[in-house]
């Protein structure tokens, strides 16, 4: 029997090229060329459906890349793909190098301060620039920004659901409370 696999995001469709049916997407992987290469198989979010990758290039007027699937043969069918995540299938065993990380393995994480006191809760992750961002909330310091820089972060185990910060070194001060 096949091992189960899951999925990630490694797309998002921002537009569409031409009439041949083409796709402007914003890259969510760190590895476009493995992820995009002619043949790869990706899936619009939520649907079973594949759409296999017949060409692929950077885009060199500005950042992402274009796309072309071998199932939409036209604009039209291009234009039903705008602003889908599209997916890709992993083993749930896939290996990763030293250091790196799923973004789903990271949240869920707690974030606590030097002292152990709790921060709150990575909800979200985003890319600005060249460096990931861990949106936490549900701490006594409201919602933050968490660069995942080693300025900040002093333990990364978001396999064990950890993240341990220098709270003094992000300036983070607790929410005040409104007056009642």
């Amino acid at each position: 029997m096949a091992e189960p696999r899951e999925r990630l995001a490694v797309a998002l469709v921002r537009g569409v090229h031409g009439l041949r049916g083409a796709v402007r997407v914003e890259v969510l992987t760190d590895r476009p060329e493995e992820r995009f290469r002619r043949g790869a198989v990706l899936y619009r979010e939520g649907s079973t459906t594949p759409l296999t990758v017949r060409s692929a290039v950077a885009v060199a007027d500005g950042p992402g890349w274009r796309l072309q699937f071998e199932e939409v043969p036209d604009r039209n069918a291009a234009e039903a793909l705008r602003d889908a995540y599209l997916e890709t299938e992993i083993a749930r065993d896939a290996v990763l190098g030293r250091g790196e990380y799923f973004w789903h393995e990271v949240i869920g994480s707690h974030v606590r301060d030097l002292e152990d006191r709790e921060l709150g809760t990575v909800r979200d992750v985003y890319r600005a620039g060249g460096a990931e961002v861990f949106v936490v909330s549900g701490g006594p310091m409201g919602e933050f920004d968490l660069p995942a820089v080693r300025a900040f972060i002093r333990v990364f185990a978001p396999k064990r659901g950890e993240i341990v910060v220098d709270a003094a070194a992000l300036d983070l001060a607790p929410v005040a409370k409104p007056a009642l």
